[in-house]
Parts: C-alpha cells; sequence; structure tokens
C-alpha cells in the first residue's frame, strides 16, 4: 500500500447575518472604531443572536455546507471531531449533537479543546486516523459562539470575538499533497492569562460567580500577546526549516485572527510578504478556533493544487502550534 496522506478536500462554514459594528459597540462601553482599529483591527464582527441556538447550530449548518459542496452522503462519513471551547453543555459531546442533527449515523464523534488552537490541534489529531488507513472521510469541525462567554461591559475584551461555525473534509491521498507536518506545544503556565474563572469543577456556578461576572472570558492582554508573538512565530519558522522551505516556496501563511499586529509580526518572523498571508480579522474577529477554517473558506477560490501552506495559532493554556499541507484541489 502506497503511504497514505490526509488532503483537505473540501471547506464549509456558516456565518451569523448579523454584525456587530465597532460602532455598534462604542454605544456599549468606552471605545471607538479607531482605538479598536488601530489596536486589533477589527472592524465587526458576526453575532448568533437566534434564540434557542448554540454552537451546535453553527457546525451543523457549516456541516451541511460542506456535505453539500463536496458532494458527499452523512453516511459516508467515519469520524467527526468538533474543536470549540463554547460547547452546548458540559455534556454530551457537541459533536455528537452535530452529528445527529446533520444525519451521520455511521460514525463517532467527539469534541477536542485547545482554544485558539482547536482547529490544526483537531486537524492533526483526524490525520492520524487517514494515514492509517482505517478511516476514508474524516470532517473536522472549528465552531464557536463566543458572544455566549464574552462580558460586553468589559472593554478590554468584548471587542474581540466573533461567533462562527466551519468545516473541512479530509481524505486519503497517495500523492505529494495534503497534511505533511505538524508541530503542536502546551504550557498549562499560560493558564493564569486567559481563561474562564468559573463554571467548570474548580469553582462550579454559584450565586457568587454569577454576580462576580466570572463565566466570561478572562485575558491578560499584555501576557497573551507577548507569549501569541513568540510562540507562533517559533513554531512557524521551524516547521519551514524542518521542510526545508524557504519564505519564497510558501504559498500562502494561515495564522490564527486574534489581533492584526500579531499577524504582522508573524509574517516578518517568517520572511513572508503580506499578499501571502490570509487575513480576514476585520470582517469575523476572533472566532477561536474557527479562524484558520474560515480563512480557508474565504481564500478557496485562490488556492490553487500543490500550495505550500503554513497554518499557525496560539490558544489558551497556552497552546500554539503550526501545520505544513499542500492543497489538494483547484477550485473552480
Amino acid at each position: 500500500m502506497a503511504n497514505l496522506r490526509a488532503a483537505i478536500t473540501g471547506v464549509g462554514a456558516f456565518l451569523p447575518e448579523y454584525r456587530l459594528t465597532n460602532d455598534e459597540l462604542s454605544t456599549m462601553v468606552e471605545t471607538s472604531d479607531e482605538w479598536i482599529m488601530q489596536r486589533i483591527g477589527i472592524k465587526e464582527r458576526r453575532i448568533y443572536k437566534e434564540p434557542g441556538k448554540a454552537t451546535s447550530d453553527l457546525g451543523t449548518n457549516a456541516v451541511l455546507n460542506l456535505l453539500e459542496k463536496t458532494n458527499t452522503k452523512a453516511d459516508d462519513v467515519d469520524m467527526l471531531i468538533c474543536a470549540t471551547i463554547t460547547p452546548d453543555m458540559p455534556f454530551p459531546a457537541t459533536a455528537n449533537i452535530i452529528a445527529s442533527k446533520v444525519g451521520i449515523r455511521k460514525a463517532w464523534s467527539f469534541d477536542l479543546n485547545a482554544a485558539c488552537s482547536g482547529f490544526i490541534f483537531a486537524l492533526s489529531t483526524a490525520v492520524q486516523f487517514i494515514e492509517s488507513g482505517r478511516y476514508k472521510k474524516v470532517i473536522v469541525v472549528g465552531a464557536e459562539k463566543m458572544s455566549a462567554i464574552t462580558n460586553y461591559t468589559d472593554r478590554t475584551t468584548c471587542p474581540l470575538f466573533g461567533d462562527a461555525g466551519t468545516a473541512v473534509l479530509l481524505e486519503p491521498t497517495a500523492e505529494d499533497l495534503g497534511v505533511v507536518d505538524y508541530m503542536h506545544r502546551v504550557d498549562g503556565l499560560g493558564r493564569h492569562h486567559l481563561h474562564m474563572k468559573a463554571g467548570g469543577s474548580l469553582r462550579p456556578a454559584s450565586h457568587e460567580t454569577v454576580d462576580r461576572q466570572e463565566h466570561f472570558v478572562y485575558q491578560e492582554g499584555q501576557a497573551v500577546f507577548k507569549a501569541a508573538v513568540s510562540s507562533m512565530a517559533n513554531v512557524a519558522e521551524e516547521i519551514m526549516k524542518k521542510n526545508n522551505l524557504q519564505p519564497e516556496d510558501v504559498a500562502w501563511v494561515v495564522p490564527h485572527q486574534a489581533n492584526m499586529r500579531i499577524i504582522d509580526a508573524i509574517a516578518r518572523r517568517m520572511g513572508v510578504g503580506k499578499d501571502k498571508v490570509m487575513i480576514n480579522i476585520q470582517k469575523y474577529g476572533n472566532t477561536t478556533s474557527a479562524t484558520i477554517p474560515l480563512c480557508l473558506y474565504d481564500y478557496e477560490k485562490q488556492l490553487k493544487k500543490g500550495d505550500n501552506i503554513i497554518l499557525a495559532a496560539f490558544g489558551a493554556g497556552f497552546t500554539w502550534g503550526s501545520v505544513f499541507l499542500k492543497w489538494a484541489y483547484d477550485t473552480e
């Protein structure tokens, strides 16, 4: 049997219709469009306002879009992994709920929590099942309803986050395409700088935790920014060196969309021109595990079969990593 690789063969997405602009945010907290654009680079973000809808609905709509685009039947899917930090509920897994809503009946599924690195961690996990030859079709979902855990009275965090659902299909290939390499790292000490204080077994929900607004994202911005720039740049540079890639060999860099200054710093460190960097942070904000596949979705028509692509992410935990892949198809 020829050595198999796992290749992305389709990308799907779902975006809520409601756009929360900087101008509207400035009526909620003390901020401005100029302040947000200069420091973060976000113009607007999508918010899922439909009553009774959750992360699973974002993921479900993205998977349905993916299945239609790739002409894939739900019964042919072998596995579904959902990367999320905003599950519908602590259990069961949001992946299970998505599978049920989509009609995937002959697969198993599970959630993966690595915050903003969730998609690349889930992608690399899915790769193993394809490369083993055991599975033929694996879906990786990155879906977040970040508005559910965003404090819209906190001017330091509420401009950052948006909601989105994304999904990619992985299939085996014997060609020199697909996921070539990946590197992932964690440092648990980072938990002190970026987390949600309550809602877990350490601090279960109570009147006290609700009154103290401890069920929202908590972030120490300066510490996170410094760690994100160095960690993402280091691992992206390392994977390029390991695979003998020069800047001119890279067709696209797909960085996690958290902050425009972080994206610029990574591009400089890698020696890649900004014209090779996928950027859509201005339209969607930080959708956590959905940012990287959302970039692939937006730029899909510009991608060519064989393109060398570097994915890089950094998230709470701290978690970070990079994936080197060769794009597997041309989009008509």
